[in-house]
């Protein structure tokens, strides 16, 4: 998703109205409820709210031109990783094995064998469609943000193909884009 991401992928900068940034603010305590005590913090209701449009129906949501959530067309917001590396309680969490780390960090879809094998931890109530934080064996950070494919329990009982989209990780465009100047 954010593999070869740049300002040159930038489309659209927009300053949202205050009702649009209400909006934002509680579609994500929604969905982060563990953001709750500080999304005022993050999300200033004085500080100006930028919805940055970019390609491929991607949008970006800046304050203090540091980009903190992202979504593709109204799907649900994702935590940027620093976001998440922040505060590492606020997404569901699965872990792949030693092996898979570096097809991870190459971009690679995370695969149900990586999840399953002896190094991977599944969080069984995890349904399809969700957005969950990548962990790796023995690390403590996390190194991708994904969107499952399928519930947990199917993961583990099926046990092939593709158990996550990987949509974000460590070193890709968006994670080396500190600032959106």
């Amino acid at each position: 998703m954010f593999k070869k991401f740049s300002h040159e992928d930038v489309s659209a900068q927009n300053q949202v109205k205050a009702s649009v940034q209400r909006k934002i603010r509680q579609s994500i305590a929604e969905e982060y409820p563990g953001l709750e005590p500080v999304l005022d913090d993050l999300i200033p209701k004085k500080s100006p709210l930028i919805v940055v449009k970019c390609q491929n129906h991607l949008n970006l949501v800046v304050v203090n031109n540091v980009p903190l959530f992202f979504n593709i067309r109204d799907g649900p917001y994702m935590a940027t990783l620093r976001l998440l590396h922040q505060y590492p309680n606020v997404m569901k969490k699965f872990q792949v094995d030693r092996g898979a780390i570096k097809f991870v960090l190459s971009g690679a879809n995370i695969m149900c064998p990586g999840l399953t094998s002896p190094g991977g931890v599944l969080d069984e109530e995890v349904l399809e469609d969700t957005p969950v934080a990548i962990m790796a064996e023995g690390k403590q950070h996390a190194l991708a943000i994904g969107y499952t494919k399928m519930s947990a329990k199917d993961i583990k009982n099926v046990n092939k193909g593709i158990g996550v989209d990987n949509m974000h990780y460590l070193n890709d465009g968006l994670w080396k884009m500190l600032r959106l100047e």
